[in-house]
């Protein structure tokens, strides 16, 4: 006897588009089960949204063990996506079937669940098929009944599947061993660090491996042996090089090592602590209450930086708010890169204090306050400098990169330092901030890319935060800033907010942003830092006890 769904499809062939709605519900065939969640429109909207559930006779050792897990659903989503093959039948998008496409990191997502009784559920788009707008019905069953199929029978085990856990699990050992190494940041021995260029995210071909300095060697235990390479302490780390030497290469897969990588990637063992952050500077940004005082103080006409407010943000201003921003999200390491800093903000020579006094400049800058961010809060700070000698007076660790090699400099870079700074007698910690729900809540999330997200009618701008990875990462960070909202009644701190968001998380999971009743595919778990970062961007911004807003 034909399946219900083949019966189902043979009744409305040759109909208007709108009867495909009959499909809506649970179908039984033979091996996986088809849900139709969503029937678009029209063959010209966007496919239709789908699951399928398949039962995989994985044990509790996985679907109970969340690092093994994750690194499972990665698998077979990738696995997914390389079944997918585009295949016109009919008008619009008619035959399409599409799913999150992922990069090389590994992070939790929605269009991929494993559940405990080991039912594997794969969540995408599928253009169902039409001529012109009336149903295609043989074609409709085709696509089911051969390309569904096929993309769940390439679900099945191979050899890459072990590999590929095993490696998530070697890197999150790793990664979780660094604080009590005392380390913000590891990069083994072997890794390949350059990437083919800025919007290829593969290694780079010939390029040269990383090898630690021998005297910031360390061993760390991945839990199936022992990993050497170059450890990052606590504290002020500098690293420097002449142009195009690779010290920002560094920096970038520091930058990503909160993250897990796909075998082969080159920087599987690239690891960093969870709560790093990358700040710039960013001309124009919206700046929401955020105490400066830090950084600016005593600015023209009497306006106030404890805290500070605007639409329009300068260079320094706008580097200033972010590092308070990150350290409010609970940053534990900044990163910096002379290139994209404010200079005026990282330091001020003796030239220029000469020729303007201090008591006429309003900024102090960061390279007075990087010791003091340390000793006070706990965050360390890596930075990227090609020209601005001075920090090497306040640097704990300098590292030189020398054709893509590392050395350690901090012995020749303390013999030619000047004396360190004096740090400011100033220290007041931020001010917290109480957000007000008003303007942050919305139905209409919408990211076509990584670079912005459009919440309601409000645009917020993405480019500067570092830490989105797509469109669809962008799009989430919309829908958590739904889910802070809830809470956002001008008595929670932003640091009080975002910890809620990540009990609720780590409770009951990604689909708790889900904008829809059923589940979708299209969703990638959100980290603190950048919800908080989107948050602060945001022009609807309030909190409470502020008129200026």
């Amino acid at each position: 006897m034909a399946p219900a769904i083949e019966r189902a499809i043979r009744q409305i062939d040759g109909r208007q588009y709108p009867h495909y709605r009959s499909l809506l519900g649970r179908w039984d065939l033979d091996g996986f089960i088809f849900h139709v969640d969503h029937v678009q429109g029209d063959p010209y909207a966007a496919p239709s949204r789908v699951r399928i559930s398949i039962q995989s006779g994985l044990g509790r050792d996985i679907t109970e063990h969340a690092d093994k897990r994750i690194a499972a659903e990665d698998w077979y989503l990738r696995k997914f996506v390389a079944s997918l093959k585009a295949k016109r039948r009919g008008s619009g998008r008619s035959g399409e079937m599409s799913v999150l496409l992922p990069g090389p990191e590994i992070v939790e997502r929605s269009a991929v669940r494993i559940f405990p009784d080991g039912i594997i559920e794969v969540r995408f788009r599928l253009g169902l098929p039409a001529k012109g707008r009336r149903i295609l019905g043989p074609a409709a069953w085709d696509l089911i009944d051969l390309d569904v199929r096929k993309a769940c029978q390439s679900l099945e085990i191979d050899p890459t599947f072990h590999v590929h856990i095993e490696s998530v699990v070697r890197q999150r050992c790793l990664r979780r061993s660094l604080r009590n190494q005392g380390l913000v940041a590891f990069i083994a021995d072997g890794s390949l660090l350059p990437r083919r260029s800025g919007v290829d995210q593969r290694p780079l071909d010939g390029g040269v491996p990383f090898t630690s300095p021998t005297t910031m060697r360390v061993q760390l235990d991945a839990g199936d042996g022992i990993v050497s390479g170059m450890g990052v302490r606590a504290g002020v780390t500098v690293i420097v090089g002449g142009g195009f030497h690779g010290k920002s290469t560094v920096l970038q897969a520091i930058e990503r090592g909160h993250l897990d990588h796909i075998p082969g990637d080159g920087r599987e063992l690239v690891v960093s602590d969870p709560d790093t952050v990358k700040v710039r500077a960013e001309d124009g940004r919206r700046v929401c209450e955020v105490d400066i005082s830090m950084f600016l103080r005593d600015l023209p006409e009497g306006k106030n930086t404890r805290p500070f407010s605007t639409n329009d943000a300068s260079g320094s201003t706008s580097q200033a708010a972010s590092i308070i921003e990150a350290v409010e999200s609970g940053a534990k390491v900044l990163l910096l890169d002379e290139d994209t800093s404010a200079t005026n903000l990282l330091v001020r020579d003796e030239r220029m204090r000469l020729l303007v006094p201090s008591e006429q400049e309003p900024i102090t800058p960061f390279v007075e306050r990087v010791r003091q961010l340390h000793e006070e809060r706990g965050v360390s700070t890596i930075l990227v400098i090609g020209g601005v000698g001075d920090y090497l007076s306040v640097a704990q660790c300098v590292v030189g990169m020398v054709s893509y090699e590392a050395h350690d400099l901090s012995e020749k870079a303390s013999r030619l330092a000047g004396p360190e700074p004096i740090p400011p007698s100033d220290w007041q910690d931020p001010l917290p901030r109480m957000p007000l729900r008003h303007g942050l809540q919305s139905e209409k999330v919408r990211a076509r890319n990584g670079r912005s997200v459009k919440v309601d009618s409000t645009e917020i701008d993405l480019v500067g935060v570092s830490g989105v990875l797509d469109g669809y990462h962008a799009s989430t960070l919309g829908h958590a800033l739904n889910a802070v909202a809830v809470q956002a009644d001008g008595k929670r701190s932003v640091a009080a907010l975002l910890d809620g968001l990540d009990a609720a998380l780590g409770a009951e999971g990604i689909d708790i942003l889900s904008p829809r009743s059923t589940p979708v595919g299209d969703l990638i778990l959100p980290r603190r830092h950048e919800v908080a970062a989107a948050l602060n961007r945001s022009r609807s911004l309030k909190v409470s006890g502020s008129d200026k807003n």
